[in-house]
């Protein structure tokens, strides 16, 4: 296979990968789908700081209005809060709940199977190559984004 059909290979591929992981993350949870767990993930990570919507739609490759939904769904479930910066009214920070912390820490178990799961047979190096893979690529496509 040459170098062009291997890059559009790879490119078509994370497509469906993307997709098929979607279905799977969300059957492995029917109260949180995937994508709100991300949003919960980057949040956390964020942490102590309360992120702002715009914050985290930038980091996700969401639009804001997309994640001001999901973050609204959240909020009716009690996994986040929505609130109004001190200093400026029309910032919103996203705050996680005691509800959410507890949630997740109670599906730990069964997120560290679906991972370990889906990456069963990888060895040290294969998961390496990969990620150095993945973040050459998330540069490539911040770049071009800038464009």
């Amino acid at each position: 296979m040459e170098e062009l059909e291997k890059q559009a290979y790879i490119f078509g591929g994370i497509l469906t990968l993307a997709n098929r992981l979607q279905v799977l993350g969300d059957q492995l949870d029917k109260q949180v789908t995937l994508k709100q767990w991300l949003l919960v993930a980057i949040i956390m990570k964020m942490e102590p700081s309360a992120p702002t919507l715009s914050e985290v739609a930038s980091i996700t490759g969401n639009s804001r209005q997309n994640v001001k939904k999901m973050a609204t769904i959240l909020d009716k479930q009690g996994f986040v809060s929505l609130v109004k910066d001190d200093l400026d009214a029309r910032i919103v920070r996203v705050h996680l709940t005691a509800k959410c912390k507890a949630y997740f820490e109670s599906r730990a178990e069964k997120e560290q199977r679906f991972m370990s799961e889906l990456f069963d047979n990888f060895d040290g190096d294969l998961t390496d190559g990969l990620y150095q893979g993945m973040m050459k690529l998330a540069i490539n496509v911040n770049q071009m984004e800038q464009k």
